[in-house]
Formats: C-alpha cells, sequence, structure tokens
C-alpha cells in the first residue's frame, strides 16, 4: 500500500500543472470551434447554428485566396531569406576574433526591441517625405526625387519581406550559433589531418551535422513568420487596395473591422490547420532523409 501510494506521489504533483496546460491549450480551440460554426454578433455572442457556412463564405471570398497565396510568398521569401543570410553570420561569429562578443550582441541586439517598434522605425524610414531611405538616396545622387516606397504593391510587399528578413536573423542566428557551438572539434582536425578542404569540411561535416538545427529554425521561422502581424500591419496595413493583405491581416480585418467574427474564426482554423499540415509533413519527409 505504502509502495502504491509512492509511485502515484510523482503524477499527483505534476497533475496540476498538466491541468492547467490542458485548459490554456484545449479552451480557446474549443471556443475557436464554437465560433466558426455559429452565426456570432458584433459582440461576440453566439447566435445560430451555421455548419460550415462560414468557411464557404470564406473560400467564396476572392480576397481570402489572393491573401492566402500571397501569405506562401511571404512566408517562403522571408523564411529562406532567413536561413541563408543566417547561417553564414553563425559561422563567422562562431570563429575566434577580437571583439566576437561585441559584434555577438550588436547581432542579438534588435531581437530584445519590440517587433511593432522595429516596424514603426522603418516606416519611418521608407516615409516619402521626410523617410531616411529617400534622403541618403538623394544625397548619393541615387534619385532625383522622393519615391513613395509603400504607396504602391509592386514596392510595399518586397520592402516588407525584406524588413521581415532582417528582424528574423537575430533569433535564427542565436538556434545556429547553439548548433555551431556544439559540433565535436576533433572530427575537424581529424578531417584536416586527412587534407580535407574548408569546403570539403563544410558540405561533408557542418551541414550534415547541422541538420537538426536548420529543421529546427525552418519549422519555427516558418510558424513565426505565417502567423506574424505587425510588420505588414504597421507598414501599410494590408494595402494599397489590400495588395499587401496576408491572412492574419485579413483575419484582423474581418473580426475588428467588418464584425464578421465566425467568418474570422474560420480563417483561423484554416491557419491553423496549414501550420499543423507544413510541420507535420516537413518533419515526415527530415526524418525519412536522416534514415536513409
Amino acid at each position: 500500500m505504502k509502495s502504491s501510494s509512492l509511485n502515484l506521489a510523482p503524477y499527483a504533483l505534476i497533475l496540476p500543472s498538466f491541468a492547467l496546460a490542458f485548459f490554456i491549450i484545449t479552451y480557446p480551440f474549443v471556443d475557436i470551434l464554437l465560433t466558426s460554426s455559429h452565426e456570432v454578433s458584433r459582440f461576440g455572442i453566439l447566435l445560430r447554428f451555421n455548419g460550415i457556412q462560414n468557411f464557404a463564405k470564406v473560400f467564396a471570398d476572392p480576397l481570402f485566396t489572393a491573401s492566402l497565396v500571397r501569405t506562401m510568398w511571404w512566408t517562403l521569401f522571408v523564411v529562406s531569406g532567413t536561413i541563408l543570410i543566417s547561417f553564414p553570420v553563425g559561422l563567422i561569429l562562431n570563429q575566434e576574433f577580437r571583439g566576437r562578443g561585441a559584434a555577438r550582441a550588436i547581432i542579438m541586439l534588435p531581437w530584445a526591441v519590440s517587433l511593432t517598434m522595429s516596424a514603426v522605425v522603418w516606416r519611418w524610414a521608407f516615409n516619402a517625405e521626410y523617410g531616411l531611405v529617400n534622403a541618403t538616396l538623394q544625397k548619393l545622387g541615387i534619385i532625383s526625387h522622393p519615391i513613395a516606397w509603400l504607396a504602391s504593391g509592386e514596392l510595399a510587399f518586397p520592402i516588407e519581406i525584406f524588413v521581415g528578413i532582417l528582424v528574423s536573423i537575430p533569433f535564427t542566428t542565436t538556434v545556429f550559433l547553439g548548433g555551431l557551438s556544439s559540433l565535436p572539434g576533433d572530427i575537424y582536425e581529424a578531417a584536416q589531418l586527412e587534407g580535407a578542404s574548408v569546403f570539403q569540411q563544410f558540405f561533408h561535416l557542418t551541414l550534415p551535422l547541422m541538420r537538426p538545427f536548420i529543421n529546427i529554425a525552418i519549422v519555427l521561422n516558418f510558424i513565426y513568420v505565417f502567423n506574424s502581424f505587425p510588420i505588414i500591419w504597421v507598414l501599410t496595413e494590408g494595402g494599397p487596395a489590400d495588395s499587401t493583405q496576408i491572412l492574419v491581416t485579413y483575419l484582423y480585418k474581418l473580426a475588428f473591422r467588418l464584425g464578421r467574427i465566425g467568418e474570422a474564426a474560420a480563417v483561423s482554423l484554416i491557419m491553423l490547420l496549414i501550420l499543423f499540415v507544413f510541420t507535420f509533413v516537413y518533419l515526415r519527409i527530415q526524418g525519412r532523409e536522416a534514415k536513409v
């Protein structure tokens, strides 16, 4: 009897925290499910059950389709650009050189700044009348008159991708630095003794050993960027003429500007499903490749 109570003690200790975590995860999900399957007043009160009508309305909206496609491009370019830039930066910061600590601090410093505040600074920088970008380019003689960078989707969306990459580099570099610092040094010493070049060491040692960290960076950045709201909202609010609208800003406008809360809940569930499918498929593919 005494032995049985001792065996149950660890479970009793973790039960409160487990129950709290279960509630925090489950309650919002159930609430969104109910909201997406009901007509909802502008005050968030559930009215009558309407099945999948909210989803049908969303899929019939051309703006949803355009926002979905643009979200995919936004996520693809920001995540790939972040990975391609952060990995070389991590390699450089992992080397021994004078001032490495200061260089690491400079790279990591933007991570401590609110994403919204970073977006506000970039909005000022690209302002057509008094922005730093126009002033600098005019002084250098590259442009003769100010450019309204955020007034058209052709210019605004690439700028938002550029800003998205810049603000994602600190976190991703940190992930890569953690991975690089954990690599065993003796295998590189053995490779050097065997006459392997720097490029051979990189492609045959560093890249294979860093694959788990690259996978983590891709998955986390995909989730983070896919749901990223402040950059696009602060810079253009999805405009002009919805030309920079992505799913998360589309959802926000549905819920808080148009009062179509049921449809907004349906969009959030669609986003959750996309993230789940991507994460599951990507990790399965990487797991098979690792076994091979």
